[in-house]
């Protein structure tokens, strides 16, 4: 269990942030998440972050993809950019010492479903194509607001069926995240909720494809379409549906990431902490004071790197 951390201040000040509150993952933008111009080199502490990382038992690093990348749009420059900027990512991960780079699919942007669909697994196999070994493209479920494609498990099953025999299929993996099941309509607020989102995982895909599940509470109602993150069990999810997910067995090789709001400000800590608790079979928490929801508006999203 790990958390998003921001690099602005240097890989090494967020793997030495990670160590010191509890985590044993860490995910990080590689560069900065809203713009296409990438950085030519990884940065300079890039080598002593790795070592670091591996001395101090950070067992598992993720990259999140910019959020440009769309690969279920049709319309071009930003087709092409999103296929190759993707690549990129992929291609540059094994310099952050890390194995899986996540991505949101995207939207269509009324082109159609069916059509959607088609370009993310071409876009998808291309990827695999052109990338390490070493490294997994982990895909990542929506909240479905717009024209958004994965916000149904069926949907992440289609892009799976539709890579087909592709001769790197193994290196396909999903990411759950709660706040975006829960926008999306999937009532995981109960142990029977959480566990049936797990159940149909299962059988449409396969737990040992679930490489990342983004453990956030939400400030949307479910079903809204919406995407909002809160603190561990302080939003509308609660800490029964979050500790449910937690607690199964089934997901005991999967990396939870927590990208919850005040990052910056301190609340990593508390939200590791909480998440540990649920862990440890807590179905309630302590209530948070007022402060914890009067983060920064940059706190309350991922933070970005330079």
């Amino acid at each position: 269990m790990g958390v998003h951390l921001g690099i602005a201040q240097r890989l090494m000040k967020a793997a030495r942030r990670s160590r010191q509150i509890g985590a044993r993952a860490l995910q990080i933008f590689s560069d900065n998440p809203t713009a296409w111009r990438r950085r030519a080199e990884p940065p300079s502490d890039a080598g002593a972050f790795i070592a670091y990382c591996e001395r101090e038992g950070l067992r598992s690093i993720s990259i999140h993809a910019s959020y440009l990348i769309n690969l279920a749009g049709t319309a071009e420059p930003f087709a092409t950019q999103s296929r190759d900027g993707l690549i990129h990512e992929v291609r540059r991960a094994p310099d952050y010492g890390a194995r899986l780079v996540n991505t949101h699919i995207g939207s269509h942007r009324g082109s159609g479903r069916a059509v959607g669909l088609e370009r993310v697994i071409e876009n998808v196999r291309a990827v695999l194509d052109a990338t390490p070994s070493t490294v997994r493209l982990v895909l990542e479920n929506s909240a479905g607001g717009g024209d958004h494609i994965g916000s149904r498990i069926e949907d992440l099953a289609a892009n799976l069926d539709g890579v087909g025999d592709h001769p790197h299929r193994d290196r396909l993996g999903f990411c759950l995240d709660t706040a975006h099941l829960w926008g999306a309509g999937y009532d995981i607020s109960t142990v029977h909720g959480a566990a049936s989102v797990v159940d149909r995982f299962v059988e449409l895909i396969g737990v040992d494809r679930l490489a990342l599940v983004h453990l956030n509470d939400s400030r949307s109602l479910v079903g809204s379409r919406t995407d909002r993150h809160e603190h561990i069990g302080a939003g509308r999810i609660g800490a029964i549906g979050l500790g449910a997910f937690l607690r199964d067995s089934r997901l005991v090789a999967t990396t939870f990431i927590l990208e919850t709001p005040g990052g910056d400000e301190g609340w990593d800590a508390v939200n590791i902490r909480r998440a540990h608790q649920l862990w440890r079979g807590a179905t309630v928490l302590p209530t948070l004071p007022p402060k914890a929801f009067n983060t920064s508006r940059r706190s309350t999203r991922v933070a970005m790197a330079p």
